[in-house]
């Protein structure tokens, strides 16, 4: 399809970006701590996917490639913004985490996860925090994130170890229960 987008074939350009639509729109979500900044994000990303789609590597991840042009355009948008993601608002993790039809008490515990989980993001550095959603959240290996950031892999695990480290004792401080977990 990328031969296809390339030889000026427009119209194969969605699908071939469909299935990573909403994967993009997650990571961007976790990024910029809300959907109108996310949507924002992902839709700059994709604009530069199109525009810059002869330089893809083909012998490489286009997901990846994509991830990498997200997390870049979330960069820019933080900077044009002049300021972080507003992390402690419970409402910045998608719904997408939510179990199908759950009842009052699953609402209200996943609810109490997803604020702390927020409110831990709040005490990242920006690049903690690309590492921690890439690696930890979005499951991507060392390799796949040191690629997207365009970092070294030495650089992701010193990153992830501070983040991991920082979000830790920030929620062992929040409910000092969870001390014992970790033992």
């Amino acid at each position: 399809m990328i031969a296809q987008v390339l030889a000026g074939d427009r119209s194969a350009f969605e699908p071939l970006v469909r299935p990573y639509r909403q994967p993009l729109f997650g990571l961007a979500y976790r990024m910029t701590g809300n959907r109108e900044d996310a949507l924002e994000v992902a839709q700059d990303a994709l604009l530069r996917a199109y525009r810059y789609l002869g330089r893809c590597d083909l012998e490489r991840s286009f997901r990846n490639w994509l991830y990498q042009i997200l997390v870049n355009a979330a960069r820019d948008f933080g900077s044009k913004k002049g300021r972080e993601a507003d992390w402690r608002s419970p409402e910045s993790l998608p719904e997408t985490m939510a179990t199908a039809t759950p009842g009052p008490e699953a609402i209200q515990a996943r609810n109490e996860i997803r604020s702390k989980i927020m409110s831990a993001l709040s005490v990242l550095n920006g690049r903690e925090r690309e590492v921690f959603l890439l690696r930890d959240l979005e499951d991507k290996s060392i390799q796949e994130t040191a690629e997207i950031t365009r970092s070294s892999s030495i650089a992701i695990r010193v990153h992830l170890s501070r983040a991991r480290r920082k979000v830790r004792d920030y929620l062992t401080a929040m409910d000092p229960s969870l001390a014992e977990v970790d033992r």
